[in-house]
């Protein structure tokens, strides 16, 4: 009897058996590749059939190329694909690989099978770097410095095809063969390659099934079987025809207002696509506002249910899991994190939580209060959910370093006055300052980012002040060495201090740092961690910062495009807003997922998760949305 599968978010991985060292699919009697030469036969169904090396060879500098895939299973077409890009593109180009898979290998499947390919080995060491947890649902992974992007759905191909954005230029056809798994080759999954192949778009596949050729002959290719590789006899190849193309209309400039975290990742995410950024903002440098504490965790709190706000936490949390070690380590402590279970409404909410769901345990796990204590360094009264792979930043140096790019210009003290469009760009007006003009504007104001809408209308956004208190390393009992969080956080040292906070002011616009802040974070801290400090009153002689961030009616973020107070979307406007007090976590998915847009490249974010942060939700009231010029 077959074993039941996971619930979600996890996914039922292969289960594969080893014969004379190669993986065959149990479940599905099939090899993986071929026992001939897996890595030949690739390069001759997939790339050969697809006209690959002299498609790469012929690209301009900036293109992109879009390959779709139907079966990851090893990685070995994807990392040939890479292979033979690095070999026959310009330096300029860039590779987006698009591909689904319902049953994926396990990390250590993985590791095994593309042992076989030695020649590979640099490509599948960074592919296995990023590798992501078994759970469901759109995956993003940046390779080769950016010049490679990989969007792994993991999940059923229908599903991913109705839900991705993107278009391809080729398609590989893979998975097992149609007796041995008939429902990948329904007539819904030819339909929807159809939809998302661009003119011109060729495909490839190991099947010469004739049921196949014909759906796909239907759909408006032409097929043709032609001769397979080693035992196979034939296999079947198609293209669409070739009409003119429309150019995607990439800006060649665009102007990013606000050097915080929102707007310094997109920038740097943009310059190192190519396109020139200009990042304005009022303060004398990056970080200014909510960006500029000297420590942040990195955390989700995801939801009870599976649903599709907690899918879209849990995928901003694996995806800044990614980021920040490979992009930016100098700024980045993976101490692990503890989110502690300090109440009883929070302990049963927990329980709830792991009762109805499962996660991999190298994304979390429920520990004790005594396996919290030896994990953090400090006494803690109860256990919570550790994320060994979380940690803090320096958020202030990380928004500094990402500006440091040759694509990327600043305009610091820039204090803006109006922004409006001008013969088709975008023009920002500031006090004593000469107008910045762009093809492609995107607010990243933070909460002031309202005051820059050229727009009218009621949107649903709101300023949250926030104190944060800074102690000193000599007040504490113990010394965290993991970050904590409950009631509040408490981070590991920085600098001879730790700090904690912070406060979450409804409706109070005062930028000073109050006494009455610090103590009520530091009452919340000694509630949360009895014991751990050794004053019984530091609040006095406590120093931190006082910071507004912005958040909307249901909490989750702002990243799309600008819409008017009739839900119109004015062409070449953006938002980027709305990150709360988790700007660490969402900031660097929605970066790319914006970016995406703006360089007309396969989405980052499925339909299903990008409508969780359509600005035109924050409305005040339900709107039917057109475009204007």
């Amino acid at each position: 009897m077959e074993p039941l599968a996971p619930s979600l978010p996890s996914i039922e991985p292969a289960t594969l058996e080893w014969r004379d060292g190669q993986p065959v699919s149990a479940r599905f009697g099939d090899v993986y590749f071929s026992r001939e030469n897996g890595l030949e036969e690739t390069r001759y169904v997939f790339l050969g059939h697809n006209r690959l090396p002299d498609r790469f060879s012929s690209l301009d500098e900036g293109d992109t190329f879009v390959i779709g895939e139907t079966g990851f299973g090893t990685g070995l077409n994807f990392l040939a694909a890479w292979q033979a890009f690095r070999d026959h593109a310009p330096s300029g180009a860039s590779l987006h690989f698009v591909s689904v898979e319902r049953y994926p290998l396990r990390a250590d499947d993985l590791r095994q099978a593309l042992a076989f390919w030695p020649e590979l080995s640099p490509l599948a060491e960074a592919l296995q770097q990023q590798y992501p947890p078994l759970v469901t649902g759109c995956h993003r992974l940046v390779l080769d410095g950016g010049r490679v992007r990989l969007t792994l759905y993991l999940g059923d191909a229908v599903e991913a095809l109705e839900d991705l954005s993107f278009r391809a230029d080729a398609w590989f056809l893979d998975g097992f063969a149609p007796a041995c798994n008939p429902d990948l080759w329904e007539q819904r999954v030819i339909e929807l390659v159809r939809t998302h192949s661009r003119p011109g778009a060729t495909l490839a596949t190991f099947t010469s099934v004739g049921r196949i050729r014909r759906g796909f002959a239907e759909a408006g290719f032409r097929m043709e079987k032609v001769a397979g590789f080693g035992h196979k006899r034939d296999m079947i190849r198609g293209e669409l025809p070739v009409s003119a193309r429309q150019s995607c209309g990439v800006p060649r400039c665009i102007l990013v207002v606000g050097a915080g975290l929102a707007g310094s990742l997109l920038a740097r995410n943009l310059a190192e696509r190519g396109v020139q950024v200009t990042v304005a903002d009022q303060g004398e440098g990056p970080g200014a506002g909510a960006s500029g504490n000297a420590q942040g965790a990195l955390y989700a709190k995801l939801g009870v249910q599976f649903n599709a706000q907690t899918q879209l936490s849990l995928a901003a949390l694996l995806h800044a899991q990614r980021y920040y070690p490979l992009n930016t380590p100098d700024v980045w402590h993976p101490t692990g994190l503890l989110m502690m279970a300090g109440s009883g409404q929070e302990r049963q909410r927990q329980q709830k939580f792991l009762q109805q769901n499962q996660y991999p345990e190298s994304i979390l796990r429920p520990v004790s209060a005594e396996q919290a204590t030896t994990l953090t360094g400090v006494p803690c009264p109860d256990g919570g959910l550790w994320f060994g792979q979380s940690g803090w930043l320096e958020p202030a140096r990380l928004c500094h370093n990402l500006l440091e790019h040759p694509n990327i210009k600043t305009e610091f003290g820039f204090r803006a006055t109006r922004l409006l469009p001008c013969n088709s760009r975008w023009c920002l007006s500031g006090e004593g300052r000469q107008d910045l003009v762009a093809d492609a504007v995107v607010i990243a104001g933070g909460h002031q980012t309202r005051a820059l809408m050229p727009v009218v209308g009621d949107y649903r956004m709101k300023a949250i002040r926030g104190q944060v208190t800074a102690l000193p390393v000599a007040s504490l009992t113990a010394q965290p060495r993991a970050v904590v969080t409950g009631t509040r956080y408490l981070n590991p040292p920085m600098g001879g201090q730790v700090i904690t906070g912070a406060t979450f002011d409804l409706h109070d616009p005062d930028p000073q740092e109050r006494l009455s802040s610090h103590q009520e974070n530091i009452d919340a801290l000694t509630g949360m961690l009895p014991g751990v400090l050794r004053e019984e009153n530091p609040a006095p002689s406590a120093t931190g910062r006082v910071s507004f961030r912005c958040t909307t009616h249901d909490y989750q973020p702002i990243a799309g495009p600008l819409v008017n107070g009739e839900g119109q979307v004015l062409d070449g406007a953006w938002l980027f807003t709305g990150l709360g007090s988790k700007g660490l976590m969402w900031a660097p998915l929605l970066a790319e997922y914006l970016a995406d847009c703006l360089c007309g490249e396969p989405l980052a974010l499925p339909k299903s998760l990008a409508a969780r942060v359509d600005p035109k939700r924050c409305l005040a009231e339900t709107v039917t949305t057109s475009r204007i010029a």
